[in-house]
């Protein structure tokens, strides 16, 4: 026999989800047998997998030891734990903001928001080594709750990454980011002179076999319509301090979006001016785009999050953005 008392963290989560992850080996069909049978029950009662769990919600496994050894993927004498062969290394993050729901990380330059291939080390990894280190959640909690950010920006792009430490903020942000209702605003440095607020329309066409998006300007077979807004905040006489709102959240829509008008964002390396990325490389030490999420502004929330309703969190940029700012 196995229980299991759901914490605040797990609350909000289907029984079955919760059941899947917990027995990971098991069929489906399987878990709700289990189920029918009463042998997997819900607060000392039949369920049939639908309900949404509480805190201080008992899940207990009338299982046999073997049974449920077998299908949750543990030995006899070792605790069941989330991400066992993961590695969540412990590094200081840049906290902007962090309640008992949420955490917002300014990332820097350089760091995956989510990996790539299953060796990587990401900022989601980095955020459950954290939590671990901090105690705020438990390796048994890692098996049904697997915190994580709810928006990803490009390696070489800084700035405020979302993350839900609890099912319910996970699923309240996640779907404000999917619905568009978060405003994101970035700032970047581009290369030439732009003096007015601009709305640009078009459509966004990626080569998954180099990685690389492509605009047009009009629509065709695969393509996505975009559309990118910005408001020049510093112009100099090579390059342009903008402030962008991302209206349609495309892979590279703003390096791409802006290359094609004829200004690229400075240090980019896919997108960007190859000369004048020399220059800059050499005279700053840029290597990678100066585009930074620099401000999020938080929608009309009406579940577990309404406390931040209409709240604006912003995050500094990055050295090498600020050196070039001042100069232009």
């Amino acid at each position: 026999m196995k229980d299991y008392i759901i914490t605040s963290r797990q609350a909000g989560q289907r029984l079955d989800k919760f059941l899947m992850k917990v027995l990971k080996n098991a069929p489906s069909g399987f878990i709700h047998k289990m189920l029918r049978k009463k042998n997997i029950t819900l607060n000392g009662r039949r369920a049939d997998g639908s309900e949404k769990l509480c805190g201080e919600d008992h899940v207990r496994f009338w299982l046999s030891d073997e049974t449920f050894e077998k299908f949750s993927g543990t030995s006899g004498s070792e605790e069941t734990e989330g991400g066992k062969g993961d590695v969540f290394p412990v590094r200081k993050l840049d906290i902007i903001y962090e309640d008992e729901n949420i955490l917002l990380v300014n990332k820097p330059q350089g760091m995956l928001s989510q990996r790539a291939q299953k060796e990587d080390v990401s900022l989601c990894e980095y955020i459950i080594g954290y939590l671990m280190d901090s105690h705020q959640i438990t390796g048994e909690e890692l098996v049904t709750l697997r915190p994580s950010v709810c928006n990803r920006l490009d390696r070489n792009t800084s700035g405020i990454v979302a993350a839900g430490k609890t099912m319910a903020a996970l699923q309240e942000l996640s779907d404000a980011f999917k619905n568009r209702s978060i405003h994101k605003y970035y700032q970047c440095i581009v290369c030439g002179r732009i003096g007015r607020k601009e709305r640009l329309d078009g459509y966004l066409v990626k080569d998954e076999s180099i990685n690389k998006v492509h605009v047009l300007d009009h629509m065709e077979k695969d393509a996505q319509r975009i559309i990118t807004e910005y408001t020049p905040m510093k112009m100099g006489r090579e390059f342009t301090l903008l402030e962008v709102l991302l209206v349609t959240g495309r892979s590279h829509q703003i390096r791409a979006h802006l290359a094609s008008e004829g200004h690229p964002i400075a240090g980019d390396p896919k997108y960007g001016n190859r000369e004048r990325n020399r220059e800059l490389k050499e005279k700053y030490n840029i290597r990678c785009q100066l585009l930074h999420a620099g401000r999020l502004e938080m929608p009309a929330f009406d579940g577990k999050l309404r406390y931040l309703s209409g709240r604006i969190f912003t995050a500094p940029v990055p050295e090498n953005f600020r050196k070039l700012e001042e100069n232009i």
